[in-house]
């Protein structure tokens, strides 16, 4: 269900995959080949949401704000199954672990990595190529190559999906 609130409807780039069951209101941006899975909820009825080119929101995800402050996801960003996501910033390449919590003001740097079930409270800086993960969420480590390896597959699997999705769904194979 897309929908417009307040006059203000949201902007998605066609090659973007939406599951028809995803709920997306507002001013939301969702830019090229990004895919937003089944269950989403993506609010922008308080304040801008923009998610960059090649950015998956996996399954049960909810995405919202606080007055006058956005929520922006920058490209080829991961947010695992069951986030949620309020008012905050996460950079180029960083992964969100399944039911994570990103609070107002929070930042999560470049290929940076929050393990699952992680709480970044508000305004919580998580610097760039780092582990973070607990509740609340610390920096346990710095990434290795293994760790941007498999978050690259698990980011290129999603943006091949969700083309896949997009590519049969439009040919009406869904049905």
């Amino acid at each position: 269900m897309i929908e417009s609130y307040k006059g203000i409807s949201p902007s998605i780039d066609p090659a973007a995959f939406i599951a028809k069951n995803a709920v997306i209101n507002g001013d939301v941006t969702i830019e090229e080949e990004a895919s937003i899975w089944f269950h989403t909820v993506i609010r922008g009825d308080v304040a801008p949401t923009k998610i960059g080119k090649r950015t998956n929101i996996q399954d049960l995800s909810m995405l919202h704000q606080s007055p006058n402050m956005p929520l922006i996801l920058e490209h080829d960003v991961t947010v695992g199954h069951q986030v949620t996501l309020h008012s905050a910033t996460i950079r180029h390449h960083a992964l969100i672990g399944m039911g994570s919590i990103i609070l107002d003001g929070a930042e999560i740097g470049e290929h940076a990595f929050v393990g699952a079930g992680s709480l970044v409270p508000p305004g919580k800086k998580i610097p760039p190529r780092t582990l973070a993960m607990g509740r609340p969420a610390k920096v346990v480590r710095e990434l290795t190559d293994k760790d941007y390896e498999e978050m690259e597959r698990i980011r290129k699997s999603y943006v091949e999906k969700g083309q896949y999705y997009l590519r049969e769904t439009s040919m009406g194979m869904d049905k």
